[in-house]
């Protein structure tokens, strides 16, 4: 184990378990010497990991009190005063990563990544608004960009977003739980997507379905694929570790129809039943070796450095109901997404096709 860096690792293990929850505020954590004997290294080393962790905001060390995580709201701050804070936090954080050699795209990268993950743990305590548009649907990184831009396009609108799958945005939309949804499920008998499924699930509703990109869709693996990995017949050996999404999610979906035309029974792949709610979830899983491989999309394997073993092209678009698509704040975003610059920033996230970006397809 390189010690150097072992004391990021200590950090990204305590800053997970606060984001998630799992150590909840005012949590005193353990001594350094405890850490230090758990962690096999010098209390020097977790005490670099602590001053890391206080950078962030997350915890505060006190003589006599130990180190406890922090609670409770920020403390309100005039807007200009607040927005230079953060604008010099976030030249700090810069300046260290920068000094340690990464790039400037490897930065931005990571803290798209970063970003998309928070996402997701939010959605358990989302933020009262009077004026929101509820997401509910696939997970994909190009959605988080249009959840951005939307408060730009409509001051006073934000996303609020759920990750559930393809399958419980339909539903979410059929139960009235959702604005619009996210899908990109394939139909083996028309070999297409989403419109067979929009038909069962919403009968008798005009539906848009908003093409964001075609996304490229395949297998996710370790740097330089150790374990020399060919395609999805592979799951099915006894050394490999899966990492699969949760019931209902699109991928998931053709995934099955793939195993059944295989015949690999899903008892047979060891991991099947471990699941990850988002893209991003199953690349971080392999980049920290808990697995050996997942499906998933490109540009999740690219955030991380993996490599990418290609299996198919897939569609994802939004579903709107047509009164939702009546909305103002939908359709500037709608509107947006057909101009050269959203095609532009969808691209510049790697593995999307854009040339259909913003086609409006109908279904009665």
């Amino acid at each position: 184990m390189n010690k150097k860096h072992l004391y990021q690792r200590i950090e990204r293990s305590i800053r997970a378990d606060i984001l998630s929850g799992k150590i909840e505020s005012g949590t005193r954590l353990p001594s350094m010497r405890a850490l230090a004997e758990e962690w096999d290294c010098t209390p020097s080393t977790v005490l670099k990991a602590y001053q890391e962790l206080a950078s962030q905001g997350l915890v505060v060390s006190r003589a006599g009190q130990g180190t406890r995580v922090i609670g409770g709201k920020m403390p309100a701050v005039r807007q200009p005063l607040r927005k230079a804070e953060l604008v010099h936090k976030a030249e700090a954080f810069l300046l260290q990563v920068l000094t340690e050699g990464f790039s400037s795209s490897e930065v931005e990268q990571a803290v798209r990544m970063a970003l998309d993950r928070w996402r997701v743990i939010e959605q358990s305590r989302p933020e009262e608004m009077e004026q929101e548009i509820r997401f509910v649907g696939s997970h994909d990184l190009a959605l988080i960009t249009l959840a951005n831009i939307l408060p730009e396009l409509s001051p006073g609108f934000k996303m609020n977003i759920a990750f559930a799958g393809s399958l419980g945005g339909l539903i979410a939309l059929a139960d009235k739980e959702a604005d619009l949804a996210g899908s990109h499920l394939w139909d083996e008998e028309t070999d297409s997507y989403n419109v067979a499924y929009v038909r069962k699930i919403l009968p008798g509703r005009r539906t848009a379905l908003v093409t964001i990109a075609h996304r490229r869709l395949g297998l996710i693996l370790p740097d330089s694929n150790p374990l020399q990995l060919k395609g999805l017949e592979d799951l099915a050996r006894e050394n490999i570790r899966f990492i699969n999404r949760q019931s209902g999610a699109g991928t998931r979906v053709w995934l099955d129809v793939q195993l059944q035309h295989l015949s690999i029974p899903a008892d047979k792949i060891k991991g099947y039943r471990t699941e990850a709610a988002t893209h991003s979830e199953v690349a971080r899983a392999i980049a920290e070796g808990t697995a050996d491989v997942g499906v998933g999309i490109e540009t999740a394997a690219m955030g991380y450095d993996l490599e990418f073993l290609f299996l198919t092209r897939e569609r994802y678009e939004l579903i709107l109901p047509e009164l939702t698509w009546q909305r103002t704040p939908v359709q500037r975003l709608i509107e947006w997404l057909a101009t050269d610059k959203a095609k532009s920033t969808i691209e510049a996230l790697g593995g999307y096709d854009t040339t259909e970006t913003g086609t409006v397809r109908w279904v009665n």
